[in-house]
């Protein structure tokens, strides 16, 4: 993260601490988390708390805490997509991952993470992974779904070809 990277964040915001997202954005690219080191230097750099901070990071989804896996398959468990099947599926992929929610793969490919909502109704049960949504999503789905993903990893991140891909 440079320094001319951090200013030009910061001239944005005429209140110093609306860069906080911004800059929590930027810290995590850079090391696939929110490291403790990376937080206290945001509190200080914005004269806010290292808690305040941390608050934030624990309150949304996008932050993480610890490493995870080169993709994170976030699965929607809010109403829809709980009465839908979520819970299935999520049985599914930590059965064709070899995981649990929350654990990453051991080549480190795949993080599986419960996610309170995706705004995805429509897809219930929703996942979404990086910038692409897949929905509606069954049990049955996984296996496909999985080796899509499996392949992407080793051509680069294109979006799947799979009929699962919801257009948004």
């Amino acid at each position: 993260m440079t320094e001319e990277t951090i200013q030009h964040i910061l001239s944005r915001y005429p209140d110093r601490r609306s860069a906080l997202l911004p800059l929590m954005h930027l810290c995590q690219e850079e090391t696939g988390y929110l490291t403790e080191g990376a937080m206290r230097e945001l509190a200080a750099r914005l004269d806010l708390s290292p808690i305040q901070v941390a608050e934030v990071a624990t309150f949304y989804d996008m932050f993480r805490l610890k490493p995870g896996g080169r993709r994170e398959i976030w699965v929607c468990q809010n109403l829809s997509c709980a009465l839908l099947g979520a819970e299935q599926v999520i049985r599914r992929l930590e059965e064709a991952l070899g995981i649990s929610v929350g654990e990453t793969t051991p080549d480190g490919l795949f993080t599986i993470k419960r996610v309170e909502c995706l705004a995805a109704c429509g897809l219930a049960p929703a996942i979404q992974v990086g910038p692409n949504y897949y929905g509606p999503v069954s049990p049955n789905d996984i296996a496909e779904l999985v080796e899509g993903l499996r392949k992407q990893s080793t051509v680069g991140d294109q979006p799947s070809s799979s009929l699962l891909q919801a257009d948004r």
